[in-house]
């Protein structure tokens, strides 16, 4: 389908709640939404695409049809969109991965050697599950630290079957397990070894060391010091477990922390889940960066619980979320308690919000490489100003002079978001006498694409972007000698705060683009500006002091433009010459010569001295 035939399309949809599902050519859903009014929503995707973001203009250019399902309220339209989102796994839909990456940990009592295993679902078979963990090596290392705390077999021997059939193994020996494949030991010590090990996994940690410290009393009144030292050991390593361990995702928090961060290619989602108001542990995903905040906190919380089946009673949000009551509703339903879900305003949440948003940027910005991060900031700068391509190569220019004299511009290239300093060139200013920032910029440019257009080495590539230091009119007379050379390249000015920082790019046309807002553009133009102004006032001071050094030794009898040249190669600087003696000058240019340019520096001098 066309864009318009998909505009059409959509401006005949219902005024009612529901999905939307767009695909591509090959039918694949490449994205999912929920909509509380159809028509309102879809339509905006295929009305004008200046007001899009970069993600949402890359999807909806591989939009090839659309299909709707209309839901009888918001909170099915919710339900909705969380099933098939999971379903399709949709291209430009915010996605966790999948929840087959969160593994279960499984004991059936019922049996009469109950053993834990590690499981990808909960099955409704009566066993007691718990988690789910983040991956499948913290559930191995979970199942690890339970058996060694208790001394229970990590061997693959099956019970009753292999009770008494070989001597103990290396485990044994190396006091990690107890030696349960022996007749030495009861079905009954194991069972209420294992019941232990349900209380640890509940977070019953001093119910367990309570049970540990009366059987060491016991055995100690019975003299039976070995096994008394045995159970010692044993509370040791339950005290010294903690929580923090065996913390599972929403299974023992009271409250979780939601924080987001985005670098400029990397996002990151990451919960803290708190018990008693102590951080228990750190969940966090990378993620693809997302439009807003909002969008990807809303995608995000949504899949995070719904996948683990799990959440704690309090979850607090760095933003609000648009659908958040729905989805309380939907938890209640799904989980049959009710989740308060709530942006804290002030006080000590915020400080925790603050925290989770603190752990979300340092991870964030510790997989986001420099090419990344350079990368992103041009993909944003596109999207700013509506470029049709990312601007790989970015050229700046800069006017210096004083009172109109001494007129030079400076041409900075920046590649790929870092400066080419092999690419930047200096223009003197010709047959410009008066101060004319317009005429000087308008001569410049046409000079640098003249070289262009003749092909000339230094200047054979095509900018993707000019940024000119100057206002709307800056930008205009550079579009203006452009467009007669016939040459269109994307050109914004450059417009400055009262620190002289540029806090905004301005078109042609008067359209200002606030770029103090986003870090990394406000940075990356920063640097442009900085260089772009140095490397031409830098070059202005140079033909200034040889201008002034010229002028100075002009006016002395007898020094001329060979003996004047001789004289700055000598003495290496005019302040030299000003301050040496007669007889050093009349080393380097004859006596006569010496006498007239030591007079020249120290007239005022001699009549000081009359």
């Amino acid at each position: 389908m066309t864009f318009e035939e998909l505009h059409e399309k959509a401006l005949s949809l219902p005024l009612a709640p529901g999905v939307y599902l767009m695909s591509d050519k090959t039918g694949t859903v490449i994205y999912v939404g929920k909509a509380k009014r159809l028509k309102n929503r879809v339509s905006q995707y295929f009305q004008d695409s200046a007001h899009h973001t970069l993600k949402t203009r890359l999807m909806v250019s591989q939009i090839y049809s659309f299909d709707v399902i209309v839901a009888r309220s918001e909170f099915e339209a919710l339900v909705l969109e969380c099933s098939l989102i999971k379903r399709h796994m949709p291209k430009y839909n915010i996605l966790l991965k999948d929840d087959k990456g969160y593994p279960y940990l499984r004991i059936d009592m019922k049996q009469e050697y109950p053993v834990m295993a590690m499981v990808s679902k909960v099955v409704d078979d009566g066993a007691e599950y718990f988690g789910p963990y983040g991956g499948r090596y913290m559930t191995q290392n979970v199942i690890d630290t339970i058996r060694l705390t208790l001394k229970l077999p990590g061997c693959s021997k099956k019970f009753p079957r292999d009770l008494g059939k070989e001597r103990p193994c290396l485990n044994y020996h190396l006091h990690n397990c107890d030696g349960w494949c022996q007749h030495s030991h009861s079905a009954a010590e194991y069972r209420k070894t294992m019941e232990q090990a349900v209380l640890l996994l509940k977070g019953n940690y001093q119910d367990v060391a309570n049970q540990i410290q009366s059987q060491m009393l016991e055995a100690a009144e019975k003299l039976e010091f070995e096994q008394a030292a045995h159970l010692r050991d044993r509370l040791n390593a339950i005290e010294s477990l903690g929580k923090r361990q065996l913390v599972t995702a929403g299974s023992m928090a009271q409250t979780d922390v939601i924080g987001y961060y985005q670098s400029e290619a990397k996002g990151c989602f990451t919960v803290l889940h708190y018990v008693d108001g102590n951080l228990l542990d750190k969940e966090y995903e990378i993620v693809p960066v997302s439009d807003t905040t909002e969008e990807a906190v809303s995608a995000l919380v949504k899949q995070f619980y719904l996948a683990r089946n799990m959440a704690p009673k309090e979850i607090l949000l760095p933003c609000e979320m648009e659908d958040g009551e729905l989805f309380s509703q939907l938890l209640f339903e799904t989980l049959g308690k009710k989740v308060h879900i709530r942006v804290p305003q002030r006080g000590d949440n915020v400080r925790l919000i603050e925290l989770a948003h603190a752990n979300a940027r340092e991870e964030a910005e510790r997989v986001t490489s420099k090419e990344e991060r350079y990368s992103g900031t041009l993909g944003l700068l596109q999207s700013m100003l509506k470029l049709s391509t990312i601007p790989q190569r970015i050229e700046s220019y800069d006017i210096s002079h004083i009172a109109g004299t001494d007129i030079v511009a400076s041409m900075v290239v920046f590649t790929n978001g870092r400066p080419l300093k092999s690419g930047y060139r200096h223009f003197k200013l010709e047959h410009m006498e008066n101060q004319d920032d317009y005429g000087a910029m308008r001569q410049v440019l046409h000079r640098r694409f003249l070289h262009y257009q003749q092909g000339d080495k230094g200047f054979e590539s095509m900018p993707d972007l000019l940024l000119i230091d100057g206002g709307k009119v800056h930008a205009c007379v550079v579009v203006e000698e452009l467009t007669q050379m016939g040459i269109s390249v994307p050109t914004f000015g450059m417009v400055k705060d009262n620190r002289h920082r540029t806090r905004a790019l301005i078109s042609p046309d008067g359209e200002e683009i606030g770029i103090a807002g986003v870090p990394a553009v406000f940075s990356l133009v920063g640097n442009i500006q900085e260089e772009t102004h140095r490397f031409a006032i830098t070059y202005h001071k140079k033909l200034r002091s040889k201008r002034l050094k010229a002028s100075e030794l002009d006016a002395i009898p007898g020094v001329g433009e060979k003996r004047k040249s001789e004289l700055l190669k000598q003495m290496k600087s005019l302040h030299r010459i000003q301050f040496a003696s007669q007889e050093e000058l009349a080393a380097v240019v004859p006596a006569h010569v010496a006498a007239a340019i030591y007079e020249h520096f120290h007239k005022g001098e001699n009549q000081k001295c009359e």
